[in-house]
């Protein structure tokens, strides 16, 4: 009996000297955050909490080609219109070789991080994914909204297909500005003789325009007044979706 007594009272004594004795515990890891950068494709970023997804091809200055769960998908870059080089209707425009070159030095063989806009929907009429692509630090620190930078550097120009998009303010003012300060194709002289030299009608079938369905987008045209004859000519209705703010000029954008 005394020793299950002297036991009980070993046992109280032991809790009460634990309490008054501070154990160290281990502090759980503070998370850093992911701020937009680029992983080279030698280091997969697949344990970043942010998803970024493998560059495969850089078709031209506003669509590349990314894998997305093993299967290659067609990135349409919103807002962003910059020349054709791989239309086959058409010859190469006027900075279009340029802007080409610069997202393939940005892109080629790196990860990109996309953001859609559900007011855009998901695809394009050809299929292609509408994304905002998010990449890398080798052109800035911070990383970039490559959309609007493509577009303040002078690369291409501010482009709304139909609907205004989330970023559309802010893309339409990178693009003033790109042009108060000559970058890019909006430089003196650097698009002139290609502009003046190109046919006034390039999008003409047989002598005449595809009214009946909406078939053409600013992108498919050189110049401003190339866009306003297939409009004209058209009608009002604005089936090729031309005119996004309603003010019967067209592809204001254009040169």
């Amino acid at each position: 009996m005394r020793s299950s007594f002297l036991t009980l009272l070993f046992l109280l004594f032991i809790v009460g000297l634990g309490s008054l004795v501070s154990i160290p515990t281990m502090d759980a890891p503070t998370s850093q955050g992911t701020s937009a950068q680029i992983f080279p494709l030698s280091q997969n970023p697949a344990n970043h909490e942010l998803e970024w997804y493998p560059v495969v091809k850089v078709v031209d200055g506003d669509t590349i080609v990314v894998d997305i769960a093993g299967a290659n998908t067609t990135v349409r870059l919103i807002g962003l219109d910059t020349p054709e080089t791989v239309d086959p209707r058409k010859t190469v425009q006027c900075f279009g070789a340029e802007a080409s070159a610069e997202m393939k030095k940005i892109l080629s063989n790196h990860y990109v991080r996309l953001e859609t806009d559900p007011s855009q929907g998901e695809k394009d009429k050809y299929g292609r994914l509408l994304a905002y692509v998010y990449a890398p630090a080798n052109v800035r620190p911070e990383g970039i909204l490559l959309n609007i930078y493509m577009i303040e550097e002078g690369f291409g120009h501010e482009y709304t297909y139909n609907i205004p998009y989330k970023y559309q303010a802010e893309f339409k003012a990178a693009e003033n500005i790109a042009r108060q300060e000559k970058r890019g194709l909006w430089a003196d002289g650097v698009c002139a003789s290609q502009a003046s030299s190109a046919p006034t009608s390039p999008m003409r079938t047989s002598g005449q325009y595809e009214c009946s369905r909406n078939t053409y987008n600013c992108s498919d045209f050189t110049t401003q007044a190339q866009a306003q004859a297939v409009f004209d000519a058209c009608g009002s209705g604005d089936v090729h979706k031309l005119d996004s703010d309603g003010d019967k000029r067209v592809c204001e954008s254009l040169p």
